[in-house]
């Protein structure tokens, strides 16, 4: 079985003169980030491995899932592949995954994993939110042949607050 638990990015701001890859969070998408990562924590689920988008605001969300889920740094990767907004690039990365990787997270952008969300899990997803968790299981042993999965389970900031 494959699991994948995608990670949208905390709340960013726009309160800067930097460029789209630059932008910073919130403070706002830091504490939305440590609610999820909390309660995602008390589910207890094993990663293999993380991949975050260079972009700044899904590094410092993933930065703070691996701190919270006491996670290695040495799980992590960045990979501009999921420095994507259509969901093409995010399909293509998950294809290509090592199946010897059992369990993934990923950190990335919207409306990717919205689109990623719906193509693959069952359960209609209308906006993945800022700092929101989608976890999706696969029957399956080998990362290309993922296609439609299981909706484990939805963590929504709003659901915390």
């Amino acid at each position: 079985m494959k699991t994948l638990i995608m990670v949208r990015h905390g709340k960013s701001s726009w309160d800067y003169s930097v460029s789209d890859r630059d932008r910073p969070l919130q403070e706002r998408g830091v504490n939305d980030a440590l609610l999820v990562s909390s309660k995602f924590h008390s589910s207890a689920q094993k990663v293999d491995a993380v991949f975050s988008s260079p972009a700044n605001r899904a590094l410092h969300t993933c930065m703070i899932f691996v701190r919270q889920l006491q996670i290695p740094l040495s799980f992590v990767e960045l990979t501009n592949e999921l420095y994507d907004f259509s969901g093409e690039s995010v399909l293509d990365f998950i294809s290509n995954l090592d199946d010897s990787l059992d369990s993934v997270m990923i950190f990335g952008h919207n409306h990717a994993f919205t689109h990623v969300a719906n193509s693959l899990g069952n359960t209609y997803i209308d906006n993945v939110s800022t700092s929101g968790l989608v976890h999706l299981n696969f029957a399956v042993d080998n990362w290309n042949l993922v296609e439609k999965g299981i909706t484990k389970q939805t963590i929504f900031p709003k659901e915390l607050r």
